[in-house]
C-alpha cells in the first residue's frame, strides 16, 4: 500500500492539472514566516520542491511561488513560507506534515582553559584528527585570523561535499566551508556573507579547533597560547545569525546543508527562551536527523539557572553543556590620591543622564553594569560600578576604564565546561566591546557565558571522534560524561542542575571502559513513551517506526548515563532505571558497581557486577531507587569499575 506521502504526491499531481481559483490577496500585515516540518526525505526519486510548491499553491493559489522562502530537501523534508494564520492552520491538518510553527529568533547564548581540564597542548593526537569537520553555526568567521591558517593542512577529507560560496571570503584547507542564510531577509544593516562582523562565530570556531597562536591575548591580558581543541581538525562555517539574532528558518536551513555536506560534529552556541516540542524546535529537528546520520550536535543549555526548567536546549539525542569558572580571575585595585577623587556619582548611569561638564575626564561611580558604556560617550575617563550583581566569576568588557568595587571574593544540563573569561580569536570587523565610541580593534578577545562551554564541549567531542570514527553520536556524548570529574554539591549548592555529570575531562573520555550507547530506534522508543503517535514517528524517522507496547518506552528507560527521579510533592518515591552498558576497554574485563549516596537515597544494582569476554559485548542491568524527598535536591552516583577506568553516572531526586 501507498505510504501517506506518495498518496499526497499522487493526489497533489492530480489536482495540479486544474486552475485554482485564487485566493484573496493576503495583507501583507498578516502573513508571518511559518517552518513547515514534513521529517524524512522521501525515499522516491521526485522532486521535494516540486511538492512544497504544489501544497503551496492548494492554500494559498498564485501567491505560492512568492510565499515559498526556502526549501529543506538535502537532509530532511520541509519548507518555509510566508503564510496567514488560516494559511498555516490548512498546511498543518495535510497528510504528511508533521508540524508548522513560527520561525522564532533564538539568541546568541583559550590560552588557559584546555590546561585547566587537564588537556595540555603535547595530549596524545590521533592521525585522524585532520579528517574530523566541525560544522559551526554561528556568527560566521573571521577568515583572516592566525587561527584558520592552513599552513602544512592537505586537501579536504574525501567525504566532505561542501563549498565556499560566501562573497568577500576566501576558504582553505583549514576552513574548508562557509555559507550564510537569510531566509526572511531580515538583515540590512549588516553584510550578507560568511564574514563575522560581531565577534561570537569567530571566538567559538577558534576555541572548537583554532590552530595555536603565540603570544595571543587581549591587550595584555591572560597572555599565551591560544588554541582550539582539536587543531587539526577542519571548520566549516554556516551563518545563521545576523544583527544579534538567529532564525529559526536560518538554523534549520544550517542543519541541512551540514548533514548533506559531511560534518562529523555540530556546534551552535544558540537557544531561545523557553524548551519547546521537539519537532517546534528546530534546533531538536536539526539534532535529531544529525543523530539519524552519525553526527553529535553539541549546543549551550543557556544562560539562565541554575534552576529546575532553566535549560533551553533539552532533546536527549544532543550534548547540552553548561558554564563553569576556571583558574582565572582578572583584579585591579583602585588607588586613591589627592589628585584623583570621584568627582561625579550617578546611580544608573542611564543615557542622557550624565552631564558632560561634571564628567569629563573623571572617574564616574555607577549602580548599574550597563552604564560605561553611556559615561564613554559622556566624556567620563572611567568608571567604577559599586553594587553585588552577582558577577564575581566573570570580566566584562568595557570600552574604557571600569572596575567592579563591591563584589565579593569569591535546568539540569548533560554536563560542565569552561565558559568564564575565555581568550579566543575575534573578528576585526568590529570592536571589543561593539559599543558605540569603543576604537580598539583586537584580533582575540575574553568573553564569557555557555556560548563558550559548548565548544569546549564541541572540540573535545571531536577529539573522541578522532580516534573512535564509528563511535555514534550518544557513545561519544556517554563518553564524555561518565569520565567527567565530579563536582562538589556543598560547592556548588544547585548541584547537578547547575553543572550536570560534571567538569569535562577529554582526555580520559578517549578511554571510558563502558559507555551507555544508543540508536535511533532508542530515541523513538522514548518519543512514544512521551505521548508522540506512530503516524508522526514514521514521517520523522522516514520508515516503518511504530509506537507499540513493545517500543513504549518511558523516559527512565532511555539508555541515558543518568539516573533522575521527581515528586510533585515532598514524600517518599520508588523508580527502576534499565541500562546496557557497552564494553569498549579491554577485550576481558569485569566491573563491580559501587554507589555513593546521601541520607534518604538508596540505589540498588542487579547484577551488581558485569563480566565481559569481548570488545563490543553488551551487558543490561537494572537500578532501583528509593529516595524520600524533601526540599533539598538529593545527590549521589552509580560508578562501574574495573580497577582502571570509573564509569560515573550521577543519580538525583528532586521536587519538580
Amino acid at each position: 500500500m501507498a505510504s501517506p506521502l506518495i498518496r499526497l504526491v499522487f493526489l497533489l499531481t492530480l489536482t495540479y492539472s486544474f486552475i485554482f481559483s485564487d485566493t484573496l490577496a493576503a495583507d501583507s500585515n498578516d502573513l508571518k514566516t511559518y517552518i513547515v516540518y514534513m521529517g524524512e526525505l522521501p525515499k522516491t526519486d521526485f522532486s521535494v520542491a516540486s511538492l512544497h510548491t504544489n501544497m503551496l499553491q492548494q492554500v494559498t493559489g498564485s501567491r505560492a511561488s512568492k510565499s515559498l522562502l526556502w526549501t529543506y530537501k538535502r537532509s530532511f523534508n520541509g519548507f518555509v513560507a510566508k503564510l496567514t494564520e488560516d494559511e498555516k492552520n490548512q498546511l498543518a491538518r495535510m497528510e504528511g506534515v508533521v508540524s508548522v510553527f513560527p520561525s522564532r529568533k533564538k539568541q546568541l547564548h583559550t590560552t588557559r582553559s584546555w590546561d585547566f581540564m587537564g588537556f595540555p597542548q603535547d595530549v596524545k593526537r590521533a592521525p585522524l584528527e585532520s579528517d574530523v569537520i566541525v560544522g559551526m553555526l554561528d556568527t560566521g568567521v573571521w577568515p583572516e585570523s592566525d587561527s584558520f591558517k592552513d599552513d602544512g593542512f592537505g586537501p579536504p577529507p574525501a567525504k566532505w561535499k561542501g563549498s565556499c560560496p560566501s562573497t568577500n571570503f576566501t576558504c582553505n584547507n583549514k576552513l574548508i566551508g562557509a555559507k550564510y542564510y537569510n531566509t526572511e531577509g531580515e538583515a540590512r544593516d549588516e553584510e550578507l556573507s560568511a564574514r563575522d562582523t560581531e565577534g561570537h562565530g569567530t571566538h567559538t570556531a577558534s576555541t572548537v579547533a583554532g590552530r595555536a597562536v603565540n603570544n595571543a591575548s587581549l591587550l595584555g591580558l591572560a597572555i599565551g597560547t591560544a588554541r582550539g581543541g582539536v587543531p587539526s581538525a577542519r571548520i566549516a562555517v554556516y551563518k545563521i545569525c545576523f544583527e544579534g539574532a538567529c532564525a529559526d528558518a536560518d538554523i534549520l536551513a544550517a542543519f541541512d546543508d551540514a548533514i548533506a555536506d559531511g560534518v562529523d560534529i555540530i556546534s551552535l552556541s544558540v537557544g531561545g527562551s523557553f524548551p519547546l516540542d521537539y519537532f517546534e524546535d528546530t534546533i531538536a529537528i536539526g539534532a535529531f536527523h544529525s543523530m539519524k546520520n552519525g553526527i553529535l550536535t553539541s549546543n549551550s543549555a543557556g544562560n539562565d539557572g541554575p534552576s529546575p526548567g532553566s535549560i533551553t536546549n533539552v532533546s536527549p539525542w544532543s550534548l547540552s553543556v553548561a558554564a563553569s569558572s576556571i583558574d582565572r580571575k582578572f583584579l585591579t585595585q583602585i588607588v586613591l590620591s589627592n589628585n584623583m577623587t570621584y568627582e561625579a556619582n550617578c546611580r544608573y548611569c542611564e543615557p542622557d543622564s550624565l552631564d558632560p561638564t561634571l564628567v569629563q575626564n573623571k572617574i564616574v561611580v555607577c549602580e548599574d553594569i550597563e552604564g560605561p558604556g553611556n559615561a564613554l560617550l559622556s566624556g567620563a575617563s572611567g568608571v567604577v560600578i559599586d553594587g553585588d550583581f552577582g558577577y564575581e566569576d566573570l570580566a566584562f568588557s568595557y570600552p574604557l576604564p571600569t572596575t567592579y568595587l563591591s563584589s565579593k571574593d569569591g535546568n539540569a544540563p548533560d554536563l560542565t565546561a569552561p565558559g568564564v573569561d575565555i581568550l579566543a580569536a575575534w573578528s576585526q570587523a568590529t570592536t571589543v566591546t561593539g559599543d558605540e565610541g569603543d576604537t580598539r580593534v583586537v584580533p582575540f578577545n575574553i568573553i564569557s557565558g555557555t556560548s563558550m562551554s559548548c565548544p569546549h564541549a564541541t572540540g573535545a567531542a571531536a577529539y573522541v571522534k578522532s580516534f573512535h570514527p564509528t563511535w555514534s553520536p550518544a557513545a561519544i556524548k556517554s563518553a564524555l560524561m561518565t569520565t567527567a570529574a565530579p563536582m562538589s554539591p556543598t560547592k556548588n549548592t544547585d548541584a547537578e542542575f547547575a553543572y550536570g555529570s560534571g567538569h569535562i575531562n577529554p582526555s580520559k573520555a578517549v578511554d571510558p571502559g563502558l559507555v551507555y550507547d544508543a540508536g535511533e530506534q532508542d530515541f523513538v522508543s522514548f518519543l512514544c513513551g512521551q505521548g508522540y503517535n506512530a503516524t508522526t514517528l514514521k514521517m520523522v524517522t522516514g520508515d516503518s517506526s511504530a509506537c507499540s507496547a513493545a517500543t513504549n518506552a518511558t523516559v527512565w528507560d532511555l539508555n541515558y548515563p543518568s539516573f533522575a527521579l521527581s515528586a510533585k510533592q515532598s514524600g517518599s518515591i520508588s523508580r527502576t532505571f534499565t541500562r546496557t552498558a557497552t564494553n569498549v576497554g579491554a577485550a576481558d574485563s569485569s566491573y563491580q558497581a559501587n554507589v555513593v549516596a546521601p541520607s534518604g537515597l538508596v540505589a540498588k544494582v542487579n547484577p551488581s557486577s558485569l563480566a565481559f569476554k569481548a570488545v563490543g559485548e553488551k551487558q543490561s542491568f537494572v537500578v532501583t531507587v528509593d529516595a524520600t524527598i524533601g526540599s533539598d535536591m538529593l545527590s549521589g552516583s552509580l560508578v562501574w569499575s574495573d580497577g582502571v577506568h570509573k564509569v560515573t553516572s550521577p543519580i538525583v531526586a528532586f521536587l519538580s
